[in-house]
């Protein structure tokens, strides 16, 4: 039957009760007689009422949708690992009975657009909110959650005295950054260069930090020259080895990628100027993520456990957001090397 323009008032007058039974009834109250309860249940299925949302936000009733929002100026549809985050988010708040608005922000500085995110929040359209992609620090997310708002960070610090609706998703960076270097000293390789991430996000520093750390564990030098600004996309991977050609300069013998599409367009560049991976330049990801072992070659890489951590990081804001359990939480994910072709030994 299709949807007729009713109301609870209209609801009440066919089933012959109150509009305050109708209310009871919507809202499960135990103190509605059986009968009373069919009677008006069989009127709003026949008429296929569903209450207002806003009145039920109003009434303190939780909207059952948490929001997604991703902090890119690029292209999202064709980034595999970003659709990966999206499409696990999405999938584990529906086994907990939560819808997922998404939403990409071009520019956090943007007042017009960070008004309308706002917005979403103070309308209680959704009950709280993860962002991926932001500068650390994010100064409309500290508002955010200064205002009491359930949030969840990717990649980003824990402040000094953690707000208890905060949550906090971050890598190992040290720890996969020394695997990298590491493999790579064992396979002889002393000229090792690195293509930068997002220098305004956490990864991005806490990365080239692990890079010069791993390097003087292995008693190597970092040259300047091939520490590469990037991206965490395909396309900043492209661009970093197209200017390092560019110069005509000695090239390292290996490159770390600040993740696996950097690797990506670090491979593609290569192979468009006549350069073979590994038998020129060896190249190792960060990440692990779906393309990464169908690659030609296959990446050798870091992995992180991508569906885990989103899996994860939903069900923290969806506890926080039922529960309010007190305290931060604080989740650091490890990593592991996986060695596929796209490295060789010297």
């Amino acid at each position: 039957m299709k949807k007729t323009d009713i109301n609870s008032t209209e609801i009440a007058r066919l089933a012959g009760v109150s509009r305050s039974t109708v209310s009871r009834v919507i809202n499960n109250y135990a103190n509605v007689p059986p009968e009373t309860r069919d009677k008006v249940l069989k009127v709003i299925e026949e008429h296929n009422y569903f209450p207002n949302a806003s009145a039920q936000v109003l009434a303190g009733k939780r909207s059952r949708t948490i929001g997604l929002f991703m902090i890119e100026q690029g292209r999202v549809s064709g980034d595999i690992l970003t659709n990966m985050l999206i499409v696990s988010v999405i999938e584990h708040a529906s086994e907990y009975g939560y819808y997922v608005l998404t939403h990409i922000l071009r520019d956090a500085k943007d007042a017009e657009l960070i008004k309308g995110v706002r917005e979403i929040f103070y309308q209680r359209r959704i009950d709280g909110g993860i962002f991926i992609g932001a500068d650390n620090p994010e100064p409309f997310i500290e508002e955010l959650i200064a205002e009491g708002f359930a949030i969840g960070v990717v990649d980003q610090e824990l402040p000094e005295h953690p707000e208890p609706n905060r949550i906090v998703l971050n890598f190992n960076n040290d720890s996969g950054m020394k695997q990298a270097v590491a493999y790579l000293a064992g396979l002889g390789h002393t000229n090792i260069g690195i293509i930068n991430g997002d220098m305004k996000r956490l990864s991005g520093v806490t990365k080239f930090e692990g890079f010069k750390m791993a390097m003087r564990m292995c008693g190597l030098q970092v040259n300047p020259r091939w520490v590469l600004d990037g991206d965490f996309n395909e396309t900043g991977g492209y661009e970093a080895i197209q200017t390092l050609l560019d110069r005509r300069e000695d090239l390292p013998t290996a490159i770390v990628a600040a993740n696996d599409s950097v690797a990506f367009g670090a491979i593609r560049a290569l192979k468009e100027r006549g350069l073979r991976v590994p038998g020129d330049i060896s190249i190792i990801g960060f990440d692990d993520h779906a393309l990464s072992e169908k690659h030609h070659p296959a990446l050798t890489t870091i992995r992180v456990d991508l569906g885990d951590m989103m899996k994860r990081m939903t069900a923290y804001l969806i506890t926080k957001i039922e529960q309010k359990s007190p305290g931060a939480k604080e989740i650091t994910l490890d990593c592991s090397l996986v060695v596929r072709d796209s490295c060789r030994r010297v």
